[in-house]
């Protein structure tokens, strides 16, 4: 039998090594499909509930693995469901290559049923590299250039193969003018700055008292290097919450996640250094750097065209970070005199936690949702990898679990979409089955789309040679992220009929598809409700009945802030006793005395 090109297009992927496709059927890429039964389900086929589930699933492989998130869909329709995970990818700069069919050419133009224009379509979210594919002859050439892409740009790709082209027989390019003939691989390389620019980062370096570190994904694979030249500068290092699972937060002198869901100690860090160092992060909100002209900044990252931005930096460093740090570290001084500096952050730091554990003890009604995080994080595995979605949890997520060496994290940092906690953990599974995965995931997220995903799980759980799954829901019945957004920034009170959500038995639904299921009603039984999760023999969805009312209070907010929201509620918030209540009782946990001395 003759190798077509959807057999070829297989077949390439196993030559690049790619183990599974994240995907959903339809009759736009049923050559694609029939391959897949001739291949014997070589690369895996993986089936989600949703196409943008697919594209998810294929994020968070990739984030985990470090190797090509793949996924693939059906004509129109499903090529459109697929964008959103696609973006997700775009912005967390994350390589993913999109398989996607086409109508059959015959009928491109003609307003045939399911005919979208892919390419335009796609021209955005995989504007690094996008094609169709009108002839075998282009294949493997356009394929190679997507992977190498993805890979090279840390970017999402794209493949358009319309179903006739899909059935059509393979024949290579030719040694013949207008061919393009492709080989498998790429070689690793590592970019590094000029010896002049590493000189001048040095002196800015050198020339600091008060020096701050920002670190993002970028930074992950300069472990050492970030924490040896914090210790020489004497620095204290802040963490964008793509880059929290860079250091472990049990260095004193890591203050932890900056930004809105971040720490009081990474806001004063920046609003009292003298001097900035970011690597690998392009965090996006200025008003949380130092102000304009109080600090000389350096700033290192690979890509040169995101190099320079968030900050007027006075060196920029293009390069791999762990390459360019160690070509740093020799220049800068070793005899920088106390460390008074350092001794302050780390005072700052302690402080905070110290905030985290009263805040985290407060009563609320039913559950505090800070405690539901604070009592799981010493509980947590030292291999664990564990996922948030957005919403209100990203902040317990940002402040209350300390990653140690060997965790992973991951959340949709950029485009901050909701819905990918779940099937982000599930493409954690796949790259990692014999590592625990934990899902933080809100009631709103987890209508959207956790609930039907959590199907997938259960298709798939004896794939995994660590049966734990674990699903943990914050059921507040209220789109609580936004709410507070309309609190704070609008002065607004909450508008019931947009944020009000049904009261959904979640681990119950968990038990009808042959799962855990664990419902946490009041506070005594967090702790053991946590236990019961991570001891399960098999995936498990546990939810907490958690207070709507506890606010996740901004590192920089003032009293003055806390009284123009209140006066705010007060105008006609239907929860406004308990949310003031709430609000001042977390408050003003800031301004009790620590346990040690600072």
């Amino acid at each position: 039998m003759s190798t077509k090109v959807s057999d070829h297009v297989l077949e390439r992927l196993r030559a690049w090594g790619v183990d599974q496709v994240f995907g959903y059927p339809g009759d736009g890429i049923n050559g694609l499909l029939a391959a897949w039964g001739r291949a014997e389900d070589k690369p895996r086929f993986i089936q989600s509930r949703h196409e943008e589930m697919s594209a998810f699933e294929a994020v968070g492989y990739a984030k985990f693995s470090g190797r090509l998130g793949v996924c693939a869909a059906t004509s129109g329709p499903g090529a459109i469901h697929l964008l959103n995970g696609l973006y997700d990818a775009k912005l967390d700069h994350v390589p993913v290559l999109a398989i996607v069919g086409q109508t059959d050419r015959t009928a491109m133009g003609g307003s045939y049923q399911q005919e979208v224009d892919l390419h335009t379509l796609y021209k955005d979210v995989a504007s690094e590299f996008v094609e169709t594919v009108t002839v075998p002859e282009q294949l493997p050439n356009v394929l190679d250039r997507a992977i190498r892409t993805a890979y090279a740009r840390r970017c999402p790709t794209a493949l358009i193969i319309p179903g006739d082209v899909q059935e059509l027989d393979y024949s290579p390019p030719t040694h013949a003018f207008k061919m393009v003939p492709s080989s498998l691989g790429a070689s690793e390389w590592t970019a590094t700055p000029s010896d002049d620019a590493v000189r001048r980062a040095a002196d800015v370096l050198n020339a600091g008292d008060k020096v701050a570190i920002l670190v993002g994904q970028g930074a992950a694979g300069a472990v050492a290097e970030v924490q040896e030249i914090a210790e020489l500068l004497g620095a204290g290092v802040a963490k964008a919450l793509l880059g929290k699972d860079v250091l472990s937060d049990e260095l004193p002198y890591v203050t932890g996640p900056i930004g809105l869901l971040g720490s009081r100690p990474s806001y004063e860090l920046m609003r009292d250094c003298d001097t900035l160092l970011t690597i690998g992060s392009s965090f996006p909100y200025t008003q949380f750097m130092p102000d304009f002209g109080k600090a000389r900044a350096v700033q290192i990252d690979l890509d040169p065209h995101m190099i320079g931005m968030r900050y007027p930096y006075e060196v920029n460093l293009v390069g791999d970070a762990k390459a360019t740090l160690q070509r740093l570290i020799p220049l800068l001084k070793t005899d920088r005199g106390g460390r008074e500096w350092q001794d302050t952050i780390r005072a700052n730091v302690r402080r905070w936690h110290e905030t985290m554990e009263r805040r985290a003890g407060l009563a609320a009604d039913p559950i505090n949702p800070e405690y539901v995080a604070r009592a799981l994080d010493p509980l947590l595995p030292d291999n664990t990898i564990l996922t948030s979605d957005s919403g209100s949890v990203a902040n317990w997520y940002a402040r209350h679990i300390t990653m140690r060496p060997g965790m992973r994290g991951s959340l949709s940092g950029t485009l901050a979409t909701m819905g990918p906690g779940v099937p982000y953990a599930i493409g954690a599974k796949f790259a990692h089955p014999d590592r625990p995965v934990v899902a933080l995931v809100g009631d709103g997220a987890m209508q959207m789309n956790g609930l039907a995903e959590m199907i997938t799980a259960a298709k798939y759980r004896d794939r995994w040679s660590d049966p734990r799954l674990v699903v943990a829901v914050w059921n507040n019945q209220d789109l609580n992220q936004v709410t507070w957004e309309m609190r704070a920034m609008e002065g607004s009170p909450s508008f019931l009929p947009s944020q009000q959500i049904p009261d959904v038995q979640y681990a119950a639904f968990a038990r009808t598809l042959g799962l855990e299921g664990i419902r946490v009603e009041k506070p005594d039984a967090v702790e053991a409700g946590w236990r019961a999760a991570l001891e399960a023999d098999r995936p498990c969805v546990i939810e907490f009945l958690t207070d709507p009312a506890v606010p996740p209070i901004p590192p920089h907010a003032s009293w003055e802030q806390m009284q123009s929201t209140a006066t705010a509620i007060l105008k006609g918030d239907a929860d406004r006793g308990s949310v003031v209540k709430q609000g001042l009782k977390a408050k003003v946990q800031e301004f009790l005395p620590g346990r040690s001395k600072q």
